[in-house]
């Protein structure tokens, strides 16, 4: 039987509710999805619907019994929200919608969600993309951050939130969609292999240096 972690489930303040959080990628919802997560939230007597700073859509204040049956109504992935591993990815309209963007980070973030989400990684590991330099994405705190320009796209890697906040360090600039592709792929890699278990990038940096990362992309 899978424990209610494994099920998605987050234990609440109440320390009786659970709180799921259904993978959307990079944000985008239909209306049907959207009148699927209300109907199951109603059905269930939810608390509460939360968008979360990950542009996931909480579902707060289930039974513990009912958190299998809510996950086949719904008919949805669980979405990343715990645990040493890729979450959810970040990203801004983009040149998909937004007249500033300068690159397409919708696409490159889907194609980051298909690869990556909930790929299980040495710590904790959240990636943003950014379509232009204003970074609405906040690509600069992310372990791996994509900014767009008119030249290309830059890579930064080693920013978090938190406790001790960091801002990334720019590892590459005027990348191709596949280049950039090809660097998180690499980055990522030397992190998986080098890093200490529950290190996040930023704290590997600190005690490597940028320079296995230059060498790995």
């Amino acid at each position: 039987m899978l424990k209610l972690g494994e099920k998605g489930a987050i234990p609440q303040c109440d320390n009786e509710t659970y709180a799921i959080a259904p993978h959307i990628p990079c944000g985008i919802v239909t209306p049907d999805l959207l009148r699927r997560i209300a109907d199951v939230s109603e059905k269930y007597n939810a608390k509460a619907i939360k968008i979360t700073g990950a542009t996931r859509v909480a579902i707060v204040g289930l039974k513990e019994a009912d958190i299998d049956t809510v996950w086949e109504d719904l008919g949805m992935d669980k979405g990343a929200a715990v645990g040493l591993c890729v979450r959810s990815i970040r990203t801004c309209p983009g040149n998909t919608f937004c007249k500033l963007g300068k690159q397409d980070a919708l696409g490159i973030g889907m194609k980051l969600d298909t690869q990556y989400h909930a790929a299980k990684l040495p710590g904790k590991f959240k990636m943003a993309v950014s379509g232009c330099k204003l970074s609405c994405a906040e690509s600069w705190v992310r372990d791996i951050g994509l900014i767009g320009f008119a030249e290309g796209w830059t890579i930064t890697i080693g920013g978090n939130v938190g406790m001790t906040p960091r801002i990334g360090k720019e590892l590459a600039s005027e990348l191709d969609d596949d280049q950039v592709m090809a660097a998180v792929a690499n980055v990522i890699s030397c992190y998986k292999n080098e890093a200490k278990a529950g290190e996040r990038l930023g704290k590997m940096i600190e005690r490597t240096g940028l320079e296995p990362f230059r060498k790995a992309i």
